[in-house]
């Protein structure tokens, strides 16, 4: 009989990477996202900071995409709420046209 060495995989939790979707936003820039694409690739950012388990260097990278992401959302934000904002209304409160929108 022959001492082999224990398989340590039999202790891990198999890899369940396979079963979930793939991020459709890792590859795209921040720019070229939409807003509902930038936040869910800040809740993704988010989510794997809380849980603690990305080693140091990875962390770092993840904040720092976090700061654009949120910067981002912010932009779209505030460029969607300066559009509402010229919408003009006519009698009754109905929406009667859009004022240009100069700055954006």
């Amino acid at each position: 009989m022959t001492d082999k060495p224990a398989d340590k995989t039999a202790d891990k939790p198999a890899d369940r990477t396979a079963d979930k979707p793939a991020d459709k936003t890792a590859d795209k820039t921040v720019d070229a996202m939409s807003f509902e694409e930038a936040m869910a690739a800040l809740e993704q950012v988010v989510s794997k900071l809380e849980r603690g388990d990305v080693p140091l260097d990875q962390s770092i990278e993840l904040y720092e995409r976090g700061a654009a992401l949120k910067a981002h959302c912010e932009k779209r934000l505030k460029a969607a709420e300066e559009k509402v904002s010229q919408i003009t209304l006519g009698e009754g409160g109905a929406a009667k046209g859009m004022t240009p929108v100069t700055g954006l």
